[in-house]
């Protein structure tokens, strides 16, 4: 069923009620491979059983929490094949620190539709208010879905984040697990793209891929381990783009670049001669 321009921009999707606690908290980061130095007082704020510091990217997934089943891309005037759908671009940004625990509703729309021509852009905005009733987070993301172009949109922008035309602030390595996209989709995401071979290789994969998220997690986490001391609470925001996959057990080069308050960097990897993975980060400091 093709797009239906008139009834989707704009809609209004339906509010939602959720809580997380501690261990969600938990889960989320070992997720994202929290905890690989065990030992360490700094590794360890992720983890704590009563209060863990909570990375902001955790708002990607704290709606979804308790999420057993596939996701749809179901919305008013717009029904996509979820094999047809990859990740675009997501961006969190937060309005105060994330607390370890809490209670939060969530309102949403969709914000824009491109039409790409062959393919179509969908994005949706989504705010967070807390059970005190002031806002927590702001989430905005775009889905890229295949062969769900045509339908007579305008085209939108094309935007890509410039980086400093020197060699990066630092280079950092971070390696992921071969269960790592099995442990990640506890959190919510159970689409079979990353745990069922035969869905990922109908879908034109080899292999289950990582959840974008998840990289988008662990990068998040990295940039804020080596630039912020490992204190979450100074993330004001962070956005990236989706540039390619990574398979479960490869190994992410992180090359980032500091100019007064912004991180930009980029990811890549490491066994694919640094095939893209994400790129147009962007990680905004309180």
């Amino acid at each position: 069923m093709p797009i239906d321009l008139q009834t989707a921009l704009g809609a209004e999707l339906p509010a939602r009620e959720f809580s997380w606690t501690p261990t969600d908290v938990q889960l989320y980061h070992l997720g994202l491979g929290a905890g690989a130095r065990p030992t360490d007082p700094a590794e360890l704020t992720y983890l704590d059983d009563d209060t863990p510091q909570v990375l902001p990217s955790f708002a990607t997934v704290a709606p979804t929490l308790g999420e057993t089943r596939p996701p749809k891309v179901s919305f008013p005037g717009i029904e996509i094949d979820l094999a047809k759908v990859v990740h675009g671009t997501q961006e969190v940004v937060v309005h105060r620190p994330i607390p370890a625990a809490g209670k939060a509703v969530s309102t949403g729309r969709i914000a824009e539709i491109w039409d790409k021509g062959a393919n179509a852009v969908i994005v949706q905005e989504h705010t967070v208010t807390g059970s005190d009733g002031e806002p927590l987070w702001t989430v905005r993301s775009s889905i890229f879905a295949k062969d769900e172009g045509g339908f007579g949109g305008e085209r939108g922008p094309s935007t890509k984040a410039a980086l400093p035309d020197r060699s990066p602030d630092a280079e950092l390595i971070t390696a992921t697990l071969p269960q790592q996209a099995l442990l990640y989709r506890l959190c919510g995401d159970r689409n079979p793209l990353h745990s069922d071979p035969a869905f990922a290789e109908a879908a034109g994969f080899p292999a289950p891929i990582l959840h974008g998220l998840c990289t988008y997690g662990i990068v998040c986490k990295t940039l804020t381990d080596a630039f912020l001391d490992g204190d979450a609470t100074r993330v004001g925001a962070f956005r990236a783009k989706f540039a390619g996959v990574l398979y479960p057990g490869e190994t992410l080069r992180i090359k980032a670049w500091r100019e007064g308050g912004t991180l930009t960097a980029t990811a890549t990897a490491i066994e694919r001669a640094d095939a893209p993975v994400l790129a147009d980060v962007t990680l905004h400091i309180n």
